[in-house]
């Protein structure tokens, strides 16, 4: 009846400090070290367990990023996205589980088919969507197959052939460092099902995660396997209720100024599809989970807020932790203040009241052979 892990907190550390405090995307940018070293202290004070090193085609190379970060802080461990394809995979696997030794089980692998055709093809691949998650499946296998062979292996795909792979190396962390993925297309889920161990979602409605987690519980069934799940929201918190909801009014009118004045390219994935969706459903979805920055920003990326006092972010937090998903991606619109200010209240609030949640539940596991 109980959870074989407590939940997992992820953070998302930038490589140069925020134009203002209203940044959506962390990534970008050219590199500080300084503000690198600092970013990721303050993600390790404030009690995160990951942070998402995240990917563009235009960004600084995550696992150098990771490396650098990890040489500054003390438990930290790191999310790094990699785009399949740029690397030959048995040449991958034993890049991370070199980084997986060397810094002793901190890091985790967030594997990602591309944004959209036109910035993959930045990097100069000119494969569509739906190939690259097929590739990006035999990827995995043949990854995966690295960290485990004892004896040289063969592998003929479509996309990969190998002849008498082995590695050195294997992985510090058994079997593997977590493999996340996310998409909501039929390839993405396919994929993630067959070879992957978390699936990482945009935040949406209580109802449609609780349908999500069971849909894809059923397709790593299929596989053998069974799947951990993790939600990315973006709080935004106030001493009381009405000092959120002023302070996430004004952010909201800084994106939407910054979406007019900057005219950023926005796309739309099946994922924008559904944020877009919730969004015109309504503003507000159970109690607190607001919907208009995901809205101004076409459905990209991590837009979805929870909106309250800490208090109030935790509770619809650990309403979704009852739901089955043990891992929350939680950043802010002023990163680097805001992840401080994470780790002050909602943070604690969040571990003490999963805690609390499974200790209820192995005891009630326990009833069960009495009854």
């Amino acid at each position: 009846a109980g959870r074989a892990m407590p939940v997992r907190i992820i953070g998302m550390i930038g490589v140069a400090p925020s134009r203002d405090d209203a940044a959506v995307h962390v990534i970008t940018g050219g590199i500080s070290a300084a503000y690198l070293t600092q970013f990721a202290q303050a993600h390790d004070a404030a009690g995160f367990d990951l942070v998402l090193v995240g990917y563009t085609a235009q960004s600084a190379e995550g696992f150098a990023i990771a490396g650098h970060a990890a040489a500054h802080t003390e438990r930290l461990g790191f999310l790094v996205a990699h785009r399949p394809g740029f690397v030959a995979p048995t040449l991958m696997a034993r890049k991370i589980a070199t980084f997986d030794h060397l810094w002793q089980g901190r890091l985790a692998v967030h594997i990602i088919a591309g944004v959209s055709d036109t910035e993959q093809m930045m990097d100069g691949d000119p494969l569509p969507k739906p190939e690259r998650y097929r590739r990006a499946a035999e990827y995995l296998d043949v990854m995966r197959r690295t960290w485990a062979a004892t004896e040289p292996f063969d592998f003929d795909g479509d996309f990969y052939t190998v002849r008498g792979a082995i590695s050195d190396v294997r992985p510090w962390t058994r079997p593997h460092p977590l493999l996340f993925f996310g998409g909501s297309s039929a390839e993405a889920l396919d994929m993630g099902a067959a070879y992957c161990d978390v699936y990482a979602m945009f935040g949406e409605p209580r109802a449609a995660v609780a349908d999500r987690v069971a849909d894809m519980q059923r397709r790593a069934a299929m596989h053998g396997r069974s799947l951990q799940f993790n939600l990315s929201f973006r709080p935004i918190l106030g001493a009381t209720e009405g000092e959120a909801w002023d302070r996430a009014r004004a952010i909201l009118t800084k994106v939407e100024a910054a979406v007019r004045d900057e005219k950023p390219t926005l796309y739309t994935d099946e994922s924008g599809r559904r944020l877009l969706a919730a969004a015109a459903a309504a503003e507000i979805h159970d109690e607190r989970l607001w919907m208009p920055i995901a809205a101004a920003y076409h459905g990209q990326g991590n837009t979805t807020c929870l909106v309250g006092t800490a208090e109030q972010v935790a509770d619809s937090l650990l309403a979704y932790y009852r739901l089955g998903v043990t891992g929350f991606l939680l950043r802010g619109f002023d990163p680097l203040a805001d992840a401080v200010e994470f780790g002050r209240e909602l943070i604690p609030r969040l571990r003490a009241g999963a805690t609390a949640i499974d200790a209820a539940s192995q005891g009630a596991g326990r009833m069960l052979p009495g009854m």
